[in-house]
């Protein structure tokens, strides 16, 4: 068993810095579990590229994957099966949208990902990536701004962790633990931490695309039930936010608005759209999730995965308390999401391996030793 161990950073998203190339440079990627294809912007040259951190990943004739090649066929069937046909032979044409209305075109590249595995060996597979020089900003913009690109980390067989498995280097498990103080690990392989406490539930198909999905779910406050019909739920570690179906999420803001204390009064903030404030400035969500019950989400088995205030409030700069479950039916979605500030601090376990899906509390910041995550 392998593990790759890696320091997440977060800049309104959680990105990992991965090695690639030949002579090897670092680039920094946006941690998506809610898609397959990675890509790095790219200079091809590139048409629309956004402000990135590193300079610009230059791709060779030689690396180009040629149409005809599984992985192509594979991505472009994903996308439209109409899409299977090859305008240029020597080359494969993506276009990718995302959710939130970004995309990205380009076409796909072999290179080599230089990773250090548990034992200190290094490995350099040569992995399928996109080289994309054509990017739209989405709704947020703030997505690819910080970062060179996005690591595909979801089901399909183009996804990092597919071709990690099929290439031997470690099987096609993947976990993420993210700190609510930003950072956090990143792992492949199958010898994760203890994983003896973990929850685990069957991972479901999901109707809305290839999501890791958990299948649905019964949404409880505070033991009770909300009365909504089972949900669908997908994890996706690329949505800052968790985003609810329109009636859950009306059943949410009804219960949450029935338990809150008089102190706390609705007030409008740039950030997001249902806020409160107390009668002092709040610096963290320490400070008011006394006044806010647990979310409880019930899936098969009897399987539970509370939703603490903490995984669901955020403290703005100007000191209120929001809430960070967003009305998916506002952004076009029908389905529901589980977010970044639903796992944080929480290890995510999604193992294709057994076809499950787990998660187990602990802290996700980094020791002074920086070698493992606590889950107690």
């Amino acid at each position: 068993g392998k593990m790759y161990f890696l320091n997440v950073a977060k800049i309104g998203h959680y990105y990992v810095t991965m090695n690639i190339g030949d002579p090897v440079r670092p680039y920094f990627l946006d941690v998506d579990t809610g898609s397959d294809l990675t890509w790095l912007q790219c200079d091809a040259p590139c048409k629309s590229c956004n402000k990135v951190p590193h300079p610009l990943y230059k791709p060779t004739k030689s690396k180009l994957v040629p149409c005809a090649d599984p992985l192509c066929t594979a991505l472009l069937g994903s996308q439209s099966p109409s899409n299977n046909k090859c305008p240029l032979p020597q080359q494969c044409n993506y276009q990718i949208k995302y959710t939130d209305t970004s995309s990205s075109l380009g076409m796909l590249v072999t290179d080599n990902l230089a990773l250090t595995l548990r034992d200190s060996s290094r490995v350099h597979p040569s992995i399928a990536f996109g080289c994309g020089y054509d990017q739209q900003v989405g709704k947020n913009g703030a997505v690819q701004v910080a970062t060179d690109g996005l690591l595909g980390l979801g089901r399909g067989s183009v996804s990092l962790v597919s071709q990690l498995k099929q290439q031997g280097v470690t099987k096609n498990v993947v976990a993420h633990c993210l700190s609510k103080n930003g950072g956090g690990f990143l792992y492949f392989g199958d010898d994760i931490v203890s994983t003896s406490r973990v929850t685990w539930v069957p991972m479901a198909r999901s109707t809305y695309g290839n999501y890791y999905s958990p299948g649905p779910g019964t949404l409880y406050f505070d033991k009770r039930s909300l009365g909504v019909k089972p949900m669908e739920v997908v994890f996706d570690s690329g949505s800052t936010y968790t985003y609810f179906a329109a009636q859950p999420y009306q059943a949410t803001v009804s219960a949450l608005q029935a338990g809150l204390s008089k102190s706390l009064k609705q007030v409008s903030d740039p950030s997001l759209p249902l806020c409160w404030k107390g009668q002092k400035v709040f610096k963290s969500v320490s400070d008011v999730k006394k006044d806010f019950m647990s979310l409880f989400l019930s899936f098969a088995k009897n399987t539970v995965m509370e939703i603490a205030p903490e995984n669901y409030l955020i403290v703005t700069k100007n000191g209120n308390v929001c809430l960070g479950i967003l009305d998916g039916s506002a952004a076009k979605l029908n389905f529901n999401i589980i977010g970044d500030i639903t796992m944080q601090d929480q290890l995510v376990v999604y193992d294709n391996e057994k076809g499950r899906i787990g998660w187990v509390r602990g802290s996700c910041s980094m020791g002074t030793k920086n070698i493992q995550p606590s889950f107690t």
